[in-house]
């Protein structure tokens, strides 16, 4: 009778536990992950540059979640995008210089400010947006609707469960 730990007669106090991330799928995940973030990166640039010369990469974020969602508190923007109050002041500062965002006070609360787009940021924020859905809908001219559509319900799944 074998009188090792494992029962196998192997050694495998040099192994290192089973926690799933060697699985293949996930090895697949974070490669296609990562050209996906690197395309991106690449794209947000173009869309920034589209809205205005001027405009950050970075800033390119706030101006959609704005059109989507309409007047927010920078707080409630910061904490969206995952900057610090700092970063965001200053980003917002730039919008408002190009003329992009304005600021009003919120009358629920005579200390915060709400952000929102202007007509013009409205305008040439929608028409990126729109260039880029159709972009979308070019390079996956082959793909089935619903297909699409559970692509877009996974990724969704995906940003929430990376939030935790």
């Amino acid at each position: 009778m074998h009188e090792g730990g494992n029962g196998g007669g192997e050694d495998t106090s040099s192994q290192v536990p089973d926690n799933g991330v060697e699985q293949p799928g996930f090895l697949a995940l974070e490669r296609e992950l990562t050209v996906l973030l690197r395309r991106a990166r690449a794209s947000q640039g173009e869309m920034s540059r589209a809205v205005h010369s001027d405009l950050e990469p970075s800033a390119y974020g706030l101006l959609v979640r704005l059109d989507e969602c309409g007047k927010q508190r920078a707080t409630e923007l910061a904490a969206f995008i995952g900057v610090g109050k700092a970063t965001m002041s200053r980003q917002l500062h730039a919008l408002e210089e190009l003329g992009l965002v304005t600021r009003e006070p919120d009358p629920a609360d005579g200390r915060a400010w709400l952000v929102d787009l202007t007509p013009e940021g409205r305008s040439r924020t929608g028409r990126v947006r729109e260039a880029r859905r159709a972009r979308y809908a070019r390079g996956l001219a082959d793909w089935d609707p619903d297909e699409v559509t559970e692509l877009a319900r996974l990724l969704h799944q995906l940003n929430r469960g990376m939030e935790k």
